[in-house]
């Protein structure tokens, strides 16, 4: 069902909601709280600077088995962090610092991940906060269910990317599998795909990223260290050759984001 605050609190902010979903009132979302690790459940940290708005998403993904503190701002946030945490919903707006910044620390220091949730729907702030550090970038209003489904693919995903991590450091990725410990990829076949080490590190970032697009500018950053002089051009010059080495059905999986530079066509998910 679809519901709203009677105070006005939400303004337009509108939940779309399952069964369980009013049985809420018991939640305390607020980390400044007693926190007790269930076990056995993932940690989420809901960042959200409006208590409603806060509340609602606790009880929600708490009634969805999930271990879940509230945090009404950036210091509240890196409070928080000190426990393990798997994932963070992040508002941009927040009374202490900007979502954008605060992203750039988590990811420093943690490796949970982030979906924005957030009323700025510009595309510059789409790009922007999903080439920072997202794993989604999810507008108000939200659609619980919508928002739950990103959550466990996000979860599921970077529970295999650590298992992965712990059997050789291997990714795969469409029809191949690139191992990062040995600096090799494998196609289909099992056999080596022949990649010098510029084009090998531009391929491990754009995987690493996991769809999201990378700037030009730091894909520079990336191959800079494999070869004194790097620019633009050098940059669509490796893209170039991986394209003609990765294809699927004719498909290149490296495509072009206009204005921002290039993303896994591959890694695209829910």
């Amino acid at each position: 069902m679809n519901v709203r605050s009677q105070c006005g609190a939400l303004g337009d902010l509108s939940f779309w909601v399952g069964p369980q979903a009013h049985r809420t009132s018991h939640i305390v979302a607020d980390s400044s709280g007693q926190e007790l690790r269930v076990a056995g459940r993932e940690r989420l940290i809901v960042v959200e600077d409006d208590p409603v708005t806060r509340t609602m998403l606790v009880g929600y993904f708490s009634e969805n088995n999930f271990d879940v503190v509230g945090a009404g701002s950036c210091a509240e946030c890196r409070q928080a962090l000190r426990t393990r945490t798997d994932l963070v919903f992040l508002d941009l707006q927040l009374p202490d610092g900007d979502g954008f910044d605060l992203a750039k620390e988590i990811q420093a220091t943690s490796n949970a991940g982030i979906i924005f949730v957030t009323r700025r729907d510009t595309d510059v702030d789409r790009i922007l906060g999903l080439e920072i550090a997202g794993d989604h970038y999810v507008t108000k209003p939200i659609d619980l269910r919508d928002l739950l489904a990103r959550a466990r693919s996000v979860l599921r995903r970077r529970s295999i990317d650590r298992k992965a991590a712990r059997n050789h450091n291997s990714i795969a990725f469409g029809d191949w599998i690139i191992d990062l410990t040995r600096r090799e990829l494998l196609g289909s076949d099992g056999k080596p795909v022949a990649l010098t080490r510029a084009e090998f590190d531009l391929l491990a970032a754009l995987v690493g990223a996991d769809g999201r697009p990378l700037s030009r500018d730091y894909l520079i950053e990336v191959v800079s260290n494999r070869q004194a002089e790097v620019d633009i051009r050098t940059v669509d010059a490796l893209v170039a050759r991986l394209r003609r080495k990765l294809v699927v059905s004719g498909t290149p999986v490296i495509t072009t984001v206009t204005g921002v530079g290039y993303k896994l066509a591959l890694s695209e998910r829910l």
